[in-house]
């Protein structure tokens, strides 16, 4: 085998970056990160391709072994990030340890935003209302996909939709029992903005019993 290194693009040393002075840097005072969250979120839905509610959610395995994959945000408020999806999959396995991690990146903004917490299932009533909202097609899928485990082809799987739809043929579909959305509870949440050859920002809030702390990082 020829050994061959992967083609990573390289960063140009100088790019257009705004000169410091021109940098608005008013965020870095805000009090209530899930207001400032909540702000950067809709700045990036006016420039984002595709779901800016995407995040990455990081947790680990019984063995301790890191695992990762992206998923939509669907609820945000002062208790924390939601996010849904089968409780018997290898992430709600995962999920039943009550800590995880989330990280967004928006490219067009430079910005990204880190999350570290504790973790508690959401009630009944909200993943009813939630799922109550879905497309048809997707409470189908709810119901027909053993997440995370083999299936041998892909007609197997698309068998066991037709399956699911004749038998919610004529009525509406319930929300599966193994289908569920979990909430973060924020510890940490850390803003980050692209700074010129390097120097980012970086503000970290900590969640205390008074509220929130602010520090800043060196990028």
């Amino acid at each position: 085998m020829t050994d061959k290194s992967a083609a990573i693009p390289s960063t140009p040393t100088a790019q257009s970056y705004a000169r410091e002075g021109e940098k608005d840097l008013s965020w870095t005072r805000a009090q209530d990160p899930i207001k400032l969250f909540d702000q950067w979120l809709a700045e990036a839905g006016k420039t984002e391709i595709n779901d800016p509610n995407a995040m990455a959610l990081a947790t680990v395995d019984a063995g301790g072994l890191p695992d990762v994959r992206i998923v939509l945000l669907k609820g945000l408020d002062d208790r924390g990030f939601v996010f849904y999806s089968n409780a018997e999959s290898a992430k709600g396995r995962q999920l039943a340890q009550e800590k995880a991690a989330l990280c967004f990146h928006w490219k067009t903004q430079k910005r990204q935003v880190r999350v570290r917490g504790g973790l508690e299932q959401v009630s009944d009533e909200e993943a009813d209302a939630y799922f109550a909202q879905r497309a048809r097609g997707s409470r189908i899928g709810a119901w027909a996909s053993d997440q995370s485990r083999p299936v041998a082809d892909r007609d197997v799987m698309m068998g066991k939709v037709s399956e699911v739809e004749e038998k919610y043929a004529d009525k509406p579909v319930p929300r599966p029992p193994h289908w569920t959305g979990w909430r973060i509870k924020p510890k940490t949440i850390e803003f980050w903005q692209d700074g010129a050859f390097r120097l980012h920002d970086r503000i970290v809030f900590s969640a205390d019993a008074k509220g929130w702390t602010t520090q800043r990082l060196y990028p």
